[in-house]
C-alpha cells in the first residue's frame, strides 16, 4: 500500500470533445466572469509561479443524461437601496406570514411526498406482482417458452416505455438524481432538474423502470422527487398560470428554495423506506452542504409528516384495497427477535463482513464507473442508441433471471403455505413438481422488497441452498452495474442493500456451526456493510437500516460493520456518487482546501477580461456589454465627478440591469437621478424566478435616441459584496466562498493606488481543472489520502477475480 492521490481522479471527468465547442470564448462566458489582472505576481509570493496557456475548462455537465450548460446559485442578501427600503417596510405581521407560509410549505412537502412514496410502491408491487403471477401460472402449465417470452417481452416494453419518456420528454429525469440535487445543494443550478415535467417523467418512468425485472430501485428517485416538490412549491408561485400573491414574493430567492430542496430531499428517503429520522440524516450527511439547527427542525417536521401520511394510506391497504400491495406496514422489514444474542466469539464473522464489504464496494464503485463511461458513450450518439441499448440490457437481464432457476435443483416444501401462488413474495415452484419449490426462482421472481425480506428473515436457515444464494449474489452484483447505464429513472440503494444482503447471507452459512447468529442477521449487516462500501455513509445508514429492521439490538452490530466497510472501501476509491458527480463534471466544491491552495493567492487564479461599469452609466454601454459577454455581476465603479478617485462603490447583476432596461428609467444625462427608486420599483420586480423563461437581451428592443441616455446604478447596486484582498490565500478564500454560499467573490488591491477592484472569484476559479491547468506543477501537491494506486488496485482486483475462479 502506498500513499496516492485521489485514484482515477483525471478520469472522471468527461472527455474534453464532449463538453468544448469549437467557439469556446463564447462557452467560457456563459457562467459568470472572472477578474483581470495586468499586474505582475506579487513578490512576497513564497513559489515561483508560472502561469501557462489559459485553461479552457468548460461551463457544461451532464444532467440525467444530457450535456447542459450549468449555472451557479447565489445565496448572498443583497443589500441595496431598494431591498433595504423593502425590509425596513415590513412589519411584524409580514415576518409572521413568512414563518408561517415556510412551515405551510413543509407540511404540503411532506404530505405530497408521502402520497407519492406511497403510490410508487402500490403502483411496483401491482405491476410487478401480476406480471409475475401471469408467468408463475404459464411456468405450473409447463408452457415455458411462452412463460418465457411474456416475462422478456413485459420487461422489455416496461423498460422503453421509461426510456423513451426519459428521452423525448426530460432527459434530466434520468438515473437517480442524488448526484443533482447534491450539487444543487452545494450551489450548482442546471436546466429543468426541478421543473414540474421532470417530476411527473420521474414519477412514471421510475415505476416502469423498477417494475421490468432491471436491478434497480425507487430509493434514488425518491429523493429526486422530494428535491422536485419542495422546488416547485419554493418557485414564489406563477405568473403564468395566475398562481401568485404577495405573500409568495419572500419565497423568489436561492437560500429559501435551498431550504425547501434540503427538507425535500429529506422527505423523499423518508418516504422510499418509511424511515424519518433516516431521512434528515441522510440529508445532513449525504446532501447538504449548509445545515443549521433551524433547517434540522425543519426537516424534521418534514419527514414526520411524511410517515403520518404512510401511515394514513397504509390503513387503507388493511382493508383490503391496494391489489397486490398488502397490509403494508412503516416496518419494511421487520425481522424484530428478542431472541438475538451475540458474544465476543460473534465479532470475528462480524468485522470479516465489514472487511468484505468494503473491498465488494470499491470494486462495485471501480465496474460502475467503467460502465457508466462505456454507456455515456452510447447514450451520447442520440435517442436511437439509448433506445438499443435499453433494449440490450433488458433482454440480457430477462434470459439471465429465466434462465439461471434452471441451474438450482428443486426443494421439498416444508411449509404450509409454500409455495403460495396468491401471495406476493411467495415461493415459486417455477420448473418443479408440487409441493417443492425452487429457492433461487423465489428470489428472482419477487419484486426487490420483498426478495430482501425473504432474506432478512429470521428463522429460515434451512430455506435456501449455498449455491442458490452464490447465483443470486453474483447475479446481482453484475446486473445491478449494467442496470444502472440505462438512461432511465431509477436508482442504487435498493440493489446494494439486496446485493449485500445475498453476500451477507452467504458469508453466515459458510460460517455453519461457527457462529450462533442467524441467517436473516448476517443479511442485514451484510446490506450495511455493502452500503458502507460504496456510499460510505455511515449515520444516516446505520439509522435507516434499524428503521428498516424494527430492530435496536442490531445497532452496536451495524455500527462496527459500517465503521470497518466504509475504512477498507476509502483506502481504493471515493464513494459512488462522488464518482458520478465528477463524471458528470458538475462543478462540486468540496469541504476541504487542497495543500497547493496554501500556495497561491487568490490573484494567482482569475483570469480576464474584467467587465465594470460607472455609477451612473451610459445605455448604449450596458447594452453592449450585455451582448457581447456572459457575465452574471459587473464591478459599479464611482469615478470623478461622483466621487475624489475611483472606488468601488458595489455589485450589480445582469438580471437586475435587464430589469432596469425592461423599465426605460433612463436619464438625459450623465448624473444622479432625483427619483425615489421604491416607488417605481417594487422587489418583486428584481426577484429571481425558479424555472421558465428568463429575460434576454436580445428581446428588450432600445431605439437610438435611448442609447445615448444613461441609467444611475447606485439604488439597484449591491453596495455590501463579499471582498477579499488580492494577498489572501486561495484555501481561505474557498472556506469563505462554500461557507456563505458565494457565487462571486470580489478581489480588491492591497495599495490604494491602483484600481479599485482587480478582479472576481466564482465557483469556476476553485476547480481544481481550472487551477492546474494555469499551474501544472502543482500537480504533485495534490491532496493525497491513504489509498492504493491505481495500478495496485488493478492488479489486486485482476489477482482476486483469476483466485475465485480458479
Amino acid at each position: 500500500m502506498e500513499t496516492a492521490a485521489d485514484v482515477g481522479e483525471e478520469e472522471l471527468l468527461p472527455p474534453r470533445s464532449s463538453l468544448v465547442s469549437d467557439d469556446y470564448e463564447d462557452v467560457e462566458e456563459v457562467e459568470e466572469q472572472g477578474g483581470n489582472l495586468k499586474e505582475p505576481l506579487l513578490e512576497h509570493h513564497p513559489i515561483n509561479l508560472r502561469r501557462h496557456a489559459p485553461n479552457n475548462t468548460s461551463q457544461l455537465a451532464i444532467v440525467g443524461s444530457n450535456l447542459c450548460p450549468i449555472e451557479s446559485l447565489d445565496y448572498e442578501l443583497i443589500e441595496n437601496d431598494l431591498f433595504n427600503q423593502d425590509w425596513r417596510s415590513r412589519g411584524r405581521a409580514a415576518i409572521l406570514r413568512y414563518v408561517f407560509l415556510k412551515w405551510t410549505f413543509c407540511l404540503f412537502i411532506g404530505i405530497v411526498a408521502g402520497a407519492v412514496g406511497f403510490f410508487n410502491n402500490l403502483a411496483v408491487e401491482n405491476i410487478a406482482g401480476y406480471k409475475f403471477f401471469t408467468v408463475s401460472d404459464l411456468m405450473l402449465a409447463n408452457k415455458y417458452w411462452t412463460a418465457f417470452w411474456v416475462f422478456a417481452g413485459t420487461n422489455l416494453a416496461l423498460l422503453l416505455f421509461a426510456t423513451v419518456i426519459t428521452a423525448f420528454v426530460s432527459t434530466a429525469a434520468g438515473g437517480s438524481g442524488i448526484p443533482e440535487v447534491k450539487a444543487y445543494l452545494n450551489g450548482v443550478d442546471a436546466p429543468d432538474i426541478f421543473s414540474l415535467r421532470t417530476l411527473v417523467v420521474k414519477i412514471v418512468g421510475m415505476i416502469a423502470a423498477v417494475s421490468s425485472s432491471l436491478h434497480v430501485g425507487k430509493a434514488g428517485p425518491m429523493v429526486h422527487i422530494g428535491a422536485c416538490i419542495g422546488a416547485i412549491v419554493g418557485q414564489g408561485g406563477s405568473r403564468k398560470y395566475g398562481m401568485t400573491c404577495r405573500w409568495l414574493r419572500y419565497f423568489k430567492n436561492d437560500r429559501d428554495r435551498r431550504d425547501l430542496v434540503t427538507c425535500g430531499a429529506a422527505a423523499g428517503v423518508a418516504a422510499a423506506f418509511r424511515a424519518p429520522v433516516g431521512g434528515v440524516l441522510f440529508a445532513l450527511e449525504s446532501l447538504s452542504s449548509w445545515w443549521r439547527s433551524a433547517l434540522i427542525w425543519r426537516a424534521f417536521f418534514t419527514t414526520a409528516v411524511v410517515a403520518v401520511t404512510l401511515r394514513a394510506l397504509i390503513d387503507i391497504c388493511e382493508r383490503g384495497k391496494c391489489g397486490l400491495f398488502g397490509k403494508g406496514g412503516l416496518i419494511m422489514y421487520d425481522v424484530t427477535s428478542d431472541t438475538i444474542t451475540y458474544h465476543i466469539a460473534d465479532l470475528p464473522p462480524v468485522i470479516l463482513l465489514g472487511v468484505i464489504g468494503g473491498i465488494l464496494g470499491s470494486l462495485y464503485n471501480f465496474l460502475m464507473l467503467k460502465v457508466l463511461r462505456v454507456c455515456s458513450l452510447v447514450n451520447e450518439k442520440g435517442r436511437a442508441y439509448r433506445l438499443l441499448l435499453a433494449a440490450t440490457v433488458s433482454i440480457f437481464i430477462s434470459c439471465c433471471l429465466f434462465g439461471l432457476p434452471w441451474l438450482a435443483p428443486c426443494r421439498p416444501c416444508l411449509k404450509e403455505d409454500c409455495p403460495s401462488m396468491g401471495q406476493p413474495g411467495s415461493f415459486k415452484n417455477f420448473q418443479c413438481p408440487p409441493n417443492h419449490y425452487n429457492d433461487l426462482a423465489s428470489l428472482f421472481f419477487n419484486t426487490n422488497d420483498d426478495t430482501i425480506r425473504k432474506l432478512y428473515s429470521s428463522e429460515t436457515n434451512d430455506d435456501f441452498q449455498k449455491s442458490s444464494i452464490m447465483l443470486s449474489f453474483v447475479a446481482s452484483y453484475v446486473l445491478g452495474i449494467l442496470s444502472y447505464g440505462v438512461a432511465a429513472p431509477f436508482g442504487l440503494f435498493v440493489p446494494i442493500i439486496l446485493t449485500g444482503a445475498s453476500y451477507g447471507r452467504l458469508i453466515g452459512m459458510l460460517m455453519g456451526v461457527n457462529s450462533n447468529l442467524d441467517h436473516g442477521l448476517f443479511a442485514v449487516l451484510g446490506s450495511a456493510s455493502f452500503l458502507g462500501g460504496t456510499m460510505r455513509m455511515t449515520v444516516s445508514v446505520c439509522v435507516i437500516i434499524l428503521e428498516l429492521t424494527n430492530n435496536l439490538l442490531l445497532l452496536p452490530l451495524v455500527m462496527l460493520v459500517l465503521l470497518i466497510s466504509k475504512t477498507v472501501a476509502d483506502s481504493f476509491n471515493p464513494n459512488i456518487y462522488d464518482l458520478i458527480l465528477k463524471l458528470k463534471g458538475l462543478p462540486y466544491l468540496e469541504d476541504h482546501a487542497e495543500p497547493y491552495m496554501r500556495q497561491l493567492t487568490v490573484s494567482d487564479v482569475v483570469a480576464g477580461p474584467l467587465r465594470t461599469f460607472n455609477g451612473v452609466e451610459k445605455v448604449g454601454n450596458i447594452i453592449h456589454i450585455l451582448k457581447t459577454t456572459g457575465h452574471h455581476a459587473f464591478p459599479v465603479i464611482d469615478e470623478p465627478p461622483f466621487s475624489s478617485s475611483p472606488v468601488l462603490y458595489g455589485l450589480i447583476l445582469r438580471a437586475h440591469l435587464l430589469s432596469l432596461l425592461k423599465k426605460k428609467c433612463f436619464l438625459p444625462t450623465c448624473t444622479l437621478s432625483s427619483f425615489d427608486a421604491s416607488k417605481q420599483f417594487v422587489a418583486d420586480d428584481f426577484a429571481k424566478r425558479g424555472s421558465g423563461k428568463h429575460d434576454r437581451i436580445e428581446d428588450i428592443e432600445v431605439t437610438a435616441e435611448e442609447m445615448e441616455m444613461y441609467i444611475d446604478l447606485h439604488p439597484f447596486t449591491n453596495t455590501s459584496p463579499y471582498t477579499v484582498v488580492e494577498t489572501m490565500s486561495l484555501a481561505k478564500a474557498l472556506t469563505l466562498f462554500r461557507q456563505v454560499g458565494l457565487r462571486h467573490l470580489l478581489i480588491v488591491p492591497k495599495s490604494s493606488c491602483r484600481a479599485p477592484v482587480v478582479g472576481i472569484l466564482t465557483r469556476h476559479d476553485f476547480m481544481p481543472e481550472h487551477i492546474l491547468g494555469l499551474h501544472p506543477f502543482l500537480v504533485k501537491s495534490r491532496w493525497k489520502r491513504l489509498r492504493f494506486h491505481q495500478s495496485t488496485l488493478t492488479r489486486f482486483f485482476r489477482t482476486s477475480l483469476m483466485w475465485a475462479c480458479s
